[in-house]
C-alpha cells in the first residue's frame, strides 16, 4: 500500500495516515513520494525539493502546467539561506512575520538545480505557522516543495476528505485532518530594492510596509 504509479502509469492506493504516523510520512517523502499534509493555510501536497522524479509525480497528480514552479516550505531562515539569496534588509521581514501565511519571492542560489524552479531564477518560499508541518520539515531537514492539494484549476482542499475526492490513487499518502484556513498566503516579491505585493492574503500590505519602514 502507498506505492506510486509505476512506469506503465498503473495507479496505486493512497495510504491514509494519522499525524502520529509522522515517521511514515517522512519515509514516503524521502522515498520520492507525494504526500498531502494539512497546513496553516490550505491543505498541501508535498515532495522533497531535490528529487526530480518526485516533482514530476506531483505535476502528474495535479495536472500542472509545466511552466509553473512549485512554492517551497522550509523550517527556518537558515533553510532559506541554503537555497536562496536574501537581502539583509528583508531578513527583518522574515524574522517578524515568519512562520506565517507569507510567501516571499527571492533569487535562488546559483547551485540550486533548474528543475526545482522550472528554470526560473527566483523561488517562492515560506515558513508555515503549523507545528506538525514544521516537525515534518525538521525531521527531513530539507526544504519541501508544497502546493495546494487539488487538481490544477479546481478548488483548494481544506480537509483530507476533499483531498481524496480529487487526488485519491494519484498520490502515495494523505495525513488525515483539516487545514487551519481556506485562504492562501500573501505573496511578496523581494527580488528588487522595492518590494511588491503579488497577492494579498491573511497578512496585509500595510503590515508588510510597516515592518519594512
Amino acid at each position: 500500500m502507498g506505492m506510486r504509479q509505476n512506469a506503465r502509469g498503473d495507479r496505486m492506493n493512497t495510504e491514509l495516515l494519522n499525524k502520529e504516523d509522522i515517521d511514515r510520512v517522512v519515509e514516503l517523502l524521502n522515498k520520492g513520494e507525494v504526500v498531502a499534509i494539512p497546513t496553516d493555510t490550505v491543505f498541501g501536497v508535498a515532495v522533497r525539493y531535490d528529487n526530480l522524479e518526485a516533482i514530476n509525480k506531483l505535476k502528474d497528480a495535479k495536472g500542472r502546467d509545466e511552466s509553473k514552479p512549485f512554492p517551497m516550505m522550509v523550517a527556518s531562515l537558515n533553510h532559506i539561506k541554503q537555497v536562496a539569496d536574501v537581502d539583509k534588509k528583508y531578513e527583518k521581514l522574515i524574522n517578524k512575520l515568519m512562520p506565517g501565511a507569507l510567501t516571499i519571492i527571492v533569487n535562488k542560489k546559483s547551485g540550486i538545480p533548474d528543475y526545482v524552479t522550472n528554470g526560473k531564477s527566483t523561488i517562492a518560499i515560506r515558513i508555515p505557522d503549523d507545528e506538525y508541518m514544521l516537525e515534518v520539515l525538521q525531521k527531513i531537514n530539507k526544504p519541501l516543495l508544497v502546493t495546494s492539494a487539488n487538481v490544477s484549476g479546481a478548488k483548494s482542499a481544506t480537509t483530507s476528505v476533499e483531498v481524496l475526492k480529487q487526488l485519491d490513487r494519484k498520490i502515495a499518502g494523505v495525513v488525515i485532518g483539516s487545514s487551519k484556513s481556506d485562504t492562501a498566503s500573501t505573496i511578496v516579491d523581494l527580488t528588487d530594492d522595492d518590494h511588491k505585493i503579488l497577492r494579498e492574503g491573511p497578512i496585509s500590505k500595510i503590515t508588510i510596509d510597516n515592518v519594512l519602514k
